[in-house]
């Protein structure tokens, strides 16, 4: 018999996969617990059509995320911070104030996860950083820490 899992199926197969099995094993575990549907033709047109909605999600995320990145290459983002004589800062400046002022100047929402930088913002000057968006995608920018 042939079925669509519904979820992952160890020693049968991942989610979305149709398989042939036997009916015993379709009929009695698999669609008895909800884990898989007989692979009618409607089935089937339905599964297709969940395939493509998700691959068109997909699509869509790496076009905005390519957008985001084209936008936030290159450029300087400002972080501004307490700082004391010498251009010390009192603390440091996290992944999480450069999202939040990526955010603030140029509208891209970025997890504070996704941003790495080189070395640790603890005075004022300018630091490299990377922006890691879905599917390979980055961009490189500058982070300007400034006296407030």
């Amino acid at each position: 018999m042939k079925v669509i899992l519904l979820a992952d199926v160890k020693g049968t197969g991942k989610k979305g996969d149709v398989k042939e099995v036997s009916d015993g094993y379709a009929r009695n575990f698999l669609i008895g617990k909800g884990l898989a549907l007989e692979a009618t033709p409607s089935n089937l047109n339905h599964l297709a059509g969940q395939q493509a909605s998700a691959q068109h999600k997909l699509d869509v995320a790496k076009a905005e995320a390519e957008a985001d990145a084209k936008k936030l290459s290159g450029k300087t983002v400002t972080v501004r911070a307490k700082a004391g004589q010498e251009g010390r800062l009192f603390g440091a400046v996290t992944p999480g104030n450069v999202a939040d002022a990526i955010a603030a100047e140029l509208g891209i929402k970025l997890d504070k996860r996704k941003v790495s930088v080189s070395g640790e913002m603890k005075t004022t000057g300018e630091y490299s950083a990377e922006a890691k968006f879905t599917q390979g995608i980055s961009a490189k920018f500058t982070v300007s820490v400034v006296a407030e």
